[in-house]
Order: structure tokens, then sequence, then C-alpha cells
């Protein structure tokens, strides 16, 4: 098994530089860029000014071709891919250009909110997720069941930006119960104590994380139900109980292990989220993560904070991969990697 995830972190390599030199790639060949926004911002500067004032000046040849030169965008793909990744082995992910600070500290700033919603949603998902999809399981074709399924198809047909667009709506703009936005509020600051601070954040918090974890709690909980309906089925339970064993016995010895199995796959799966936080949910409710400072990126042509993001979300998604392979085989002790 050792040799098995020695390969699989070897195989890191390869796979991250085709997702990165991809993207980079396509930075290079799309219509616009840093260097052509700048300049549009800097006629557009100039075209104010020239109204009230005359001797405007727009950026000379001279600096356009500093600015090309010092963003790497005067050299071929690979030759400004290959000196990407040699700062990115050396930790640099370079400097903003709408910033103009490092990538880095961008991405330290932002983390942290997008690793709180990352990591509520976890939690969110999987405790309320398992038991309900074990109680459908156990109460299969019940009006319980029905009713719950019912509003878990709707949750997992809805896309999670319009579910976010719709509680933003009616819970906020509509009845003013919640803020229209924002990680905290403006009086966050000033607040004393623990109390008053955490309600202040879940108060601005609550919508978003609807959002954020309802296509995961509805997978979550339809995978359960229906693993757990699959082993109650196999023949090794019905021995169990034909045996004289307790029916809740039966369940909580051995069908409800074995149907932690496509849990336990879904795991390594969500550690990108706690890095990479929801573009279109922290847009919508205007939250200042790293998912906000991608798509903002992206707006604004910033292809270092691009690639900068893309470089520690990758990551992420592929050692959240190997971490599901590492949930697999604890769970299923039958499950071998060797070959």
């Amino acid at each position: 098994m050792a040799q098995y995830f020695l390969r699989r972190l070897l195989l890191l390599i390869p796979t991250f530089l085709g997702i990165t030199l991809v993207v980079f790639a396509i930075t290079r060949f799309v219509p616009g860029g840093p260097v052509e926004r700048m300049l549009m911002e800097s006629q557009m500067q100039s075209s104010e000014f020239s109204q009230s004032s005359r001797g405007s000046q727009v950026l000379s040849a001279e600096q356009i071709d500093e600015l090309k030169a010092f963003y790497g965008l005067d050299k071929p793909v690979f030759e400004a891919y290959r000196d990407w990744l040699t700062k990115l082995v050396q930790l640099d992910l370079g400097e903003s250009s709408r910033y103009f600070l490092p990538v880095w500290e961008l991405i330290k700033e932002r983390l942290p909110v997008s690793a709180f919603f990352g990591i509520c949603t976890f939690f969110l998902s999987y405790f309320i997720s398992i038991p309900l999809g074990i109680l459908k399981a156990l109460k299969h074709n019940s009006r319980f069941d029905s009713i719950t399924s019912m509003l878990i198809y709707a949750g997992y047909a809805l896309p999670a930006y319009v579910v976010g667009i719709f509680l933003l709506t009616i819970f906020s703009f509509q009845l003013g119960w919640f803020p229209m936005g924002g990680f905290v509020g403006d009086d966050f600051y000033y607040l004393e104590g623990f109390w008053p601070k955490t309600l202040n954040l879940f108060h601005h918090a609550l919508l978003p994380l609807i959002a954020y974890a309802i296509g995961d709690f509805a997978v979550l909980t339809m995978t359960m139900k229906n693993s757990l309906m699959e082993n109650l089925s196999a023949d090794y339970v019905r021995t169990a109980v034909a045996k004289g064993l307790p029916f809740h016995k039966a369940v909580t010895r051995h069908a409800l292990r074995n149907s932690m199995i496509p849990i336990a796959s879904h795991f390594g799966n969500v550690i990108s989220v706690f890095f990479a936080g929801s573009f279109l949910i922290e847009v919508i409710f205007n939250i200042d993560g790293l998912g906000l400072l991608g798509y903002e990126a992206i707006v604004e042509r910033d292809y270092p904070v691009v690639m900068g993001i893309l470089a520690v979300t990758s990551l992420m998604m592929l050692v959240g991969n190997i971490l599901s392979d590492i949930c697999v085989a604890l769970v299923d002790p039958r499950v071998r990697f060797d070959g």
C-alpha cells in the first residue's frame, strides 16, 4: 500500500504540471491582458484629465514594453511558463497586476474567510446528511422518506447560486432578517465579548452556508441512504438477522461500516472547497474570500492571481484525491492498493 501512495504522490507532479500549463497557455491566448487593462485605465484617466487640463499623456511604448517584460508577457508560452514554475518552486507566486501586491499575501489574507465557510459546510453537510441518510434507509417508502426525498431532490436540482439569490431576495431584501452581504457587520470590530462577535458572524454567514451546503447535502444524503439499503439487502446482513442478531445490531455492526465507503471516497474531494471557496456564492453574498478574489482576477485579467489561486486549489484537489483513497482503505479493510 505504501508503494501505491508513493506512486500517487509522484503522479501529482505531471498532473499538476498539465493543469497549470493548460490554464497558463489559455491566459496567453485569450483577448486582453493585464497590460491592455492598464493601458485602457490610463487612457480613461488621461481622457478625464484632459477635460480639465491640457498636457495629458498615456503610457509610452517603452513603458508598455517594460510592463510586458515585468509580467513575462514578452516571452513565448513555454519560456514564460518555465519562469513562472521556477518562481513557484521558490514559493513566489508573483505580483498582482491589479493590487500591485504579492499574490501570496492576497491569498493568505482571503484564505481564513474561505476556510471558515469550507469547514462549516463540511461539518454541516456530514453531521446532517449521514444521520438523515440512515433514517431514510430504515424508513424507506414511508411518508417521512417521501417528503424528505422531494425536498432533497429540489435542493439538488437547484444550482447553489440560484439558492443563494433566492435566500438573499426573500430573507434579506424582502423580510430584512439577514444582512445583504459581507462576512461580518461594520460594527463587528467594535463589539465586545465572544458571543456578540460570534452572533454577528453567524448572522452574516447563515444564508451563504445554506447555499454552500445544499449541493453536497443532497448528494451525501442520497448516497448514504442508497448504500445502506444495498447493504441491508445483502446476504451477510440477512444471514446475521436469521441467526438471531437483533436488526439494529446488524445495522450498526455490519451494514453501517460498509455503507460508509462511498461517503469516505467523497471525503477528500471537499478539501479543495476548504481553500478555494465558491466563486459565485462569494460574489452573490459579497464575501471577501478566495472565490471573490478569483472571480475579480479573471474579470480584471489579473493573471498572476489567477495562476496563484489555480496552483493552490489544484494542489489541494490532488492531495484530496489521495486522502479519499486513504479514507476508503481505513473504512474498508478489504481494500488493498498493492496491485
